[in-house]
């Protein structure tokens, strides 16, 4: 666990960069710190592993006063992914992975063979080892970033806006692939964005910063998007907050319509195996726009009813049979239930 106390950053022309910050950052996690530009959450990032020393406070990782801790050790038990990745570009992509392994001690091919592995693990190609930084992507050489920050295997990663310098499209493939690799390693986690997307997408745990360094609300994503603790929190997690927050709930026991249902004129059009083909109308065959399952959550959905032309979403099985059908009313009032059900029993603040 890593424990901020009071913990207050002073720079000599008297600006305060981080304001009496008391937060617990949970073991095998992710804690993504987000906020507005200037607002203390790189600082405090970067306090973790003393590259930037607290004016007064303390912070602890698993008990430990890190200012009695050795910094290089301190250091080199702890990744750090930053944006564009941060790569030597001097070095191979193998030997920028191998790094800190061989600072530490461990032999050059044992470290170059754990790199390979890494990349591999970070969904590269090990035959990408050979080549300098400057011949990647920029979805390539972040995935590099991170197979480095893996390398020494420290319990503990710092990623400062690891996804901010790619493009859209690589910036969610990284997303993903991050949250898999997250799965499997399960390590404490610190990330810091200015995207609040991308906060409750990542984050287990969501630390929210304001102007001057204070900390504004420290929750679980729903709880964030459901709850803003003012009208800061409120402004960051925008007024689409109420749609982004059925992303945390399944539609598992959504109500389904039978699949011949009729819907505004419109039917369903199924081929030999009972795979939606489109919405059969007097103009011809429109489109689905998708379907879901029900391992899908409720945005899914509602994003798919409001593309849909007959304003109806399609449920498929495992083998991609159509097997019913749900329309916005239906939707509408599942969620509407949800909230009534959800205001009429809240959880307790001591549970």
């Amino acid at each position: 666990m890593i424990e901020f106390d009071g913990v207050t950053k002073v720079y000599p022309d008297g600006t305060t960069a981080v304001d009496g910050l008391d937060l617990r950052i949970p073991d095998n996690g992710i804690t993504v710190f987000v906020g507005p530009s200037g607002c203390g959450k790189t600082t405090s990032l970067r306090m973790i592993n003393r590259m930037i020393d607290a004016t007064s406070g303390t912070i602890r990782i698993d008990g430990d006063d890190i200012t009695e801790l050795d910094v290089v050790k301190l250091r080199r038990g702890i990744g750090y992914v930053i944006q564009a990745a941060g790569l030597f570009r001097h070095r191979t992509v193998v030997d920028n992975v191998a790094t800190v392994p061989v600072l530490s001690g461990t032999s050059r091919r044992e470290a170059r063979t754990r790199a390979l592995e890494l990349l591999e693990r970070v969904g590269l190609d090990p035959a990408l080892g050979d080549r300098y930084p400057a011949q990647l992507s920029g979805g390539q050489q972040q995935r590099v970033g991170v197979a480095r920050a893996l390398a020494a295997d420290p319990p503990v990663m710092l990623m400062d806006e690891p996804f901010s310098a790619v493009d859209a499209v690589v910036r969610h493939s990284l997303q993903q692939e991050f949250l898999r690799l997250q799965q499997d390693i399960g390590k404490t986690i610190v990330l810091v964005t200015h995207d609040i997307d991308e906060a409750v997408k990542l984050g287990d745990q969501v630390a929210v910063f304001a102007e001057g360094g204070r900390l504004a609300q420290v929750a679980a994503p729903e709880e964030l998007l459901a709850s803003p603790a003012d009208d800061f929190v409120r402004s960051l997690v925008g007024r689409d907050r109420g749609f982004r927050g059925l992303s945390f709930e399944s539609a598992g026991d959504l109500e389904v319509e039978p699949v011949e249902t009729e819907v505004d004129g419109l039917t369903l059009e199924l081929d030999g195996d009972r795979r939606p083909r489109g919405w059969k109308s007097p103009d011809g065959t429109l489109p689905t726009e998708g379907t879901w399952t029900t391992s899908d959550n409720l945005r899914t959905v509602a994003d798919l009813v409001i593309l849909s032309p007959a304003a109806a979403a399609v449920r498929v099985d495992g083998e991609g049979r159509a097997d019913g059908l749900v329309r916005h009313g239906t939707l509408a009032e599942h969620i509407r239930r949800g909230k009534l059900s959800r205001a009429a029993d809240p959880v307790r603040e001591d549970a």
